[in-house]
């Protein structure tokens, strides 16, 4: 089994902690709050007392809530004092521009770095079904695969440069976001003119649309369902935005991306943004 190190224990890193140490991992972990620190030594997680420690104990998977919160854990301090043996692996979802800055100044400091951003649900990390998007050394990569096959079904290898693996993400995060507006209009349209969603999504998921999005999310929205949220719309909202910024580095005009971005703000200004991003789907039906 292997010895790893993690930091930003929110509710995906809270998860995917427990399933290392259900698997037999040694894990040392940190946050900024210490509840979630206490939670999981109670399971048999060893406490760091600084981002540092971290480093100390083994390589050190992130997974925190954006490119403010990644800056600030892994400043030039910490990264200095890391040792040239160091390894980072960052799964949280941020944005190219911030990929691009860490890498360059990982490299720097002398310190190995990979983007592993993941897809799915506390649940499905839980479990052990994440899906990995992985770029940068492919020799580290290769070395940290017992960790990674302990979280996820697949470890998908996306680029050699570490910040591909945002884009990547980002690209999928726009690809769920499309489907939610679809499902949205859909279920709204149809139910108008007296359809019952129930029906709508047996059948949207056994004929055209199959697949966890469809039917999870799908279900959410004919349920009107969004509390416990499993993705909240605020960080919806930021992953849209990520993706907007995205393009317009490279001139790239994305025709849907404005409209989704009202639906965004929509349902934030109507008290959503604590609820499942499939809550959006409220936004059309009172509209």
């Amino acid at each position: 089994m292997a010895r790893v190190s993690f930091a930003g224990l929110g509710n995906m890193g809270k998860s995917m902690v427990r399933r290392l140490l259900a698997e037999g991992h040694g894990v040392t972990v940190w946050n900024r709050s210490p509840a979630a620190v206490d939670e999981l030594v109670a399971l048999g997680a060893e406490r760091a007392a600084s981002v540092a420690d971290l480093f100390a104990a083994g390589p050190v998977l992130s997974m925190l809530a954006d490119d403010a919160a990644v800056a600030a854990v892994f400043d030039d301090a910490v990264l200095a004092a890391a040792g040239p043996d160091g390894i980072h692996v960052s799964m949280s979802t941020i944005s190219v521009d911030a990929g691009r800055v860490m890498a360059e100044r990982h490299e720097a400091a002398g310190i190995g770095y990979l983007g592993v951003p993941v897809l799915g649900r506390p649940s499905a990390a839980e479990a052990g079904q994440l899906n990995l998007l992985a770029a940068g050394d492919s020799g580290m990569i290769e070395s940290l695969e017992p960790v990674f096959s302990t979280l996820g079904r697949r470890t998908w290898r996306v680029g050699e440069q570490p910040w591909q693996a945002n884009i990547v993400k980002i690209t999928m995060n726009l690809l769920i976001i499309h489907a939610l507006e679809a499902m949205a209009e859909g279920f709204t349209l149809a139910e108008r003119h007296g359809i019952d969603p129930y029906h709508l999504h047996e059948l949207i998921t056994e004929t055209l649309l199959t697949g966890p999005v469809y039917e999870g999310y799908g279900k959410a929205i004919a349920d009107r369902a969004y509390l416990p949220a499993g993705f909240r719309t605020v960080l919806g909202d930021k992953d849209l935005n990520l993706a907007a910024a995205a393009a317009d580095k490279i001139g790239l005009q994305l025709p849907t991306m404005s409209a989704l971005q009202r639906t965004f703000q929509t349902a934030i200004d109507q008290g959503m943004a604590d609820h499942d991003w499939a809550s959006i789907a409220e936004v059309v039906r009172r509209g």
